[in-house]
């Protein structure tokens, strides 16, 4: 054995992480439950009882969409993943597809057409409104031939949401499929993949189901599986190709395509159980109780969000910083005075906007009473007026009137 040319071993302790209390677009707090399966003991991605459960993982699945598509199971990566599985199995080079912009992550969706070598038609509104149902409208007249829909349905850069419903139907009018983004919006608001008729959709594990970050569930119907199976050229993607991937979580017949994150997926089961266990409508109420007490709170502090009332998502607040306030030194402060994590602004958003994130396990009063508190403390270090106690006696006021049990996860 030649020896002496081997680098030296690094000297470092263990990693242990901070107690933070995670209110910003995501991850949200995992529960010690959940964290609890993870740490179970580990057994081989093929074996008959681990199969048992992602057969488990894909029924709870279904509920979560609310849908009975068959293919419905998560990607064994984050959403950005999830994402791109939907563009490299149904867009085809040539493949003319509608992308609508209204933030970050719709413009990350135009970007996989580009790379899936697809014809871009892109329709853009402004950060913090949604997605205007007549201007995809005049897109889909004007291009006729367009085969694909791809658009977010709760935008994570601007706390805004789109009406999936009636953008589905116009493009199914027009003979096109639909791709969602679910990631913010899955398991805090209402996502109902048949009954809206969605054909592909994708979200991830780390935000409303309050899971570990890592794993991407999605959902193909009827329509998109047929595109998928009708293609004349190859996935671009060995890795995400449906076709292996199937072959892998099709019970009865299942074979190695890759070492599935086991203890993660364990996880993503207890998170799932979870959510059956509270219920989605439980869950829509407890984010959307909550959300209302946060903005009254805000109110009280004299801060306004960015998206107008009939748009907002109860889950991810974007909050505008007001004249005379560091945007920075306030996240600065909220982290470290206060163990608070919210987040920034992003592209052009930047510097203008806090978002404050109540998704998941993280959507309780408490939590809410934190924030207030927090926030309360730091704008008033940086001599922004305020009425100690007021934020919170705003929240506490609606949920009086919309019902305590409202505001905490079963």
């Amino acid at each position: 054995m030649e020896t002496g040319t081997v680098i030296e071993a690094p000297q470092l302790p263990s990693f242990y992480p901070p107690q933070r209390i995670l209110l910003g677009p995501g991850p949200s707090n995992v529960l010690q439950r959940v964290l609890d399966a993870m740490a179970r003991p580990t057994i081989g991605h093929l074996d008959p009882r681990f199969g048992e459960m992602m057969e488990q993982v894909k029924v709870l699945l279904r509920y979560a969409f609310q849908t009975e598509n068959s293919l419905t199971f998560p990607i064994s990566a984050p959403a950005s993943v999830g994402m791109e599985s939907c563009f490299v199995n149904l867009v085809e080079p040539g493949d003319k597809v509608i992308v609508c912009a209204n933030g970050v992550f719709g413009r990350r969706m135009a970007e996989n057409v580009k790379r899936c070598r697809g014809e871009l038609v892109l329709v853009e509104d402004a950060w913090g409104k949604p997605v205007d149902p007549q201007k995809v409208e005049d897109a889909c007249l004007a291009h006729p031939d367009a085969r694909i829909l791809a658009f977010v349905h709760a935008e994570t850069s601007t706390g805004v949401q789109s009406d999936v419903k009636l953008l589905t139907e116009i493009a199914h009018r027009h003979e096109a499929l639909v791709i969602v983004d679910a990631v913010t919006s899955l398991g805090s608001t209402p996502v109902l993949v048949d009954k809206w008729g969605i054909d592909a959709v994708y979200a991830g594990s780390q935000k409303g189901l309050s899971c570990t970050p890592g794993l991407s569930p999605i959902s193909f119907g009827e329509r998109a599986i047929e595109k998928l199976k009708s293609r004349k050229t190859p996935v671009s993607s060995w890795f995400m190709d449906l076709n292996l991937v199937l072959a892998y979580w099709n019970q009865g017949r299942r074979t190695y395509h890759h070492t599935a994150p086991v203890n993660a997926l364990y996880a993503l089961h207890e998170s799932l159980l979870m959510l059956a266990e509270e219920g989605l409508e439980a869950s829509w109420m407890r984010h959307r109780s909550n959300h209302l007490a946060l903005l009254a709170g805000l109110q009280a502090l004299g801060l306004e969000l960015l998206v107008e009332e009939q748009s907002r998502l109860p889950q991810l607040n974007a909050v505008l910083v007001p004249a005379g306030v560091s945007e920075t030194q306030v996240r600065d402060d909220m982290l470290n005075l206060h163990d608070v994590e919210i987040g920034a602004g992003l592209g052009d958003l930047a510097g203008k906007i806090f978002r404050v994130g109540l998704m998941g396990n993280g959507s309780s009063r408490t939590n809410v009473n934190t924030c207030l508190l927090a926030l309360e403390s730091v704008l008033a270090a940086q001599g922004w007026k305020i009425s100690p106690g007021a934020a919170v006696a705003a929240a506490e006021q609606v949920w009086a009137s919309t019902g305590r049990m409202a505001g905490e996860a079963g």
